[in-house]
């Protein structure tokens, strides 16, 4: 059985994509395998009312605060009640909200977990309760990267794709490819395994299409998805390369990069850089506080945090009804700007 979630992708953005897709319920991008009843046991018995968790590695974070929303709305219409835990991305206090779920006796579990080595320790706490469990945005795994449990989240290497179109068609319409002040500054998350094909997708298609582009002037740095970690790396790479005048920057996060725009800004420029966010849910932010010409965020890949809470419950809610899943539900996305960003996000850009 296939389920699908997904948004449509601008042509003129993106013209490098294909099989892309519109909001919420529309086609999108997904796997053939499936997950069965066997593998991720539950009651069966989806209409008795219980008690949904979800418990999120940043809960204090934008993205999951609107994702365990939509999650609550479907919970609730379906009459159980949703718990919503921030685990402050902190594996001890993961692995206790966990436990605190087994002990009440969980209706079932959506989750992103903090660290994807404890995941094989998590979903066996799961089986051996008896209770179902879904991933959201990053997948519980083993070391070779399978999935071990159905997955919701974001299509991640188109997704780097889309920014990396926007950022090279940007650098050419600049005249910035042969500037050799110009920089590309990509900010990674190397350890978590959702966004590293985000970093993939945004230095292959920014490559493709700025072949000419020198790869002495293309930088890495690392950082753990919160917006003061990505200050600090963007700032030791700015620092460290007082030539470069003219960055463009994206990143893992849209976290990341709003702490490189704050880097940029306490550098003095941000007046010739460009930053493309991911996610859009903080760079509407500085579009609506400062408008287009306040901020050097010029564009960012919206993907809809409701998409991924309401499709993850409502995956999880078929597998407690025994019925087979995807393992992996993606959603894709649309490349928005100030000019656009009103009108493709609608609700959510206030």
């Amino acid at each position: 059985m296939k389920k699908v979630l997904g948004v449509v992708m601008a042509a003129a953005v993106a013209v490098a994509l294909t099989g892309c897709s519109g909001f919420d319920d529309e086609p999108a991008t997904q796997a053939a395998a499936t997950a069965s009843q066997a593998d991720n046991a539950g009651s069966g018995d989806a209409s008795a009312k219980g008690v949904i968790y979800g418990i999120y590695k940043a809960g204090d974070q934008t993205w999951f605060i609107d994702e365990g929303e939509a999650a609550k709305k479907v919970v609730e219409q379906r009459g159980d009640e949703f718990i919503y835990v921030d685990a402050k991305m902190k594996p001890e206090e993961y692995l206790k909200a966990i436990d605190n779920a087994v002990a009440n006796q969980a209706k079932g579990i959506v989750t992103c977990i903090p660290d994807q080595t404890m995941s094989q320790v998590v979903v066996d706490k799961c089986k051996e309760a008896g209770i179902p469990v879904v991933a959201c945005d990053d997948a519980l795994q083993n070391d070779a990267g399978d999935k071990l449990a159905p997955w919701v989240g974001i299509n991640a290497y188109v997704i780097g794709q889309a920014n990396g179109d926007w950022l090279a068609a940007y650098a050419k319409d600049n005249n910035l490819v042969e500037d050799e002040q110009c920089g590309l500054l990509l900010l990674t998350m190397d350890t978590v395994s959702s966004c590293v094909p985000r970093a993939e997708g945004e230095y292959d298609n920014f490559t493709a299409n700025c072949p000419d582009f020198p790869a002495e002037r293309i930088f890495r740095a690392d950082y753990d998805g919160t917006t003061d970690k990505g200050n600090v790396a963007a700032t030791s790479v700015i620092t460290a390369h007082p030539e470069i005048k003219k960055w463009l920057v994206t990143g893992a996060n849209e976290e990341g990069t709003i702490g490189a725009v704050r880097a940029l800004e306490s550098a003095g420029l941000d007046g010739d850089a460009c930053v493309v966010g991911l996610g859009a849910y903080m760079a509407k932010d500085e579009w609506n506080g400062k408008g287009a010409e306040g901020t050097c965020m010029k564009a960012a890949t919206y993907f809809s945090s409701d998409s991924v809470g309401k499709g993850s419950v409502e995956v999880l809610y078929e597998v407690i009804g025994g019925k087979e899943v995807p393992l992996e539900t993606a959603v894709d996305a649309i490349v928005v700007t100030p000019e656009s960003y009103r009108e493709v996000m609608g609700k959510a850009a206030e």
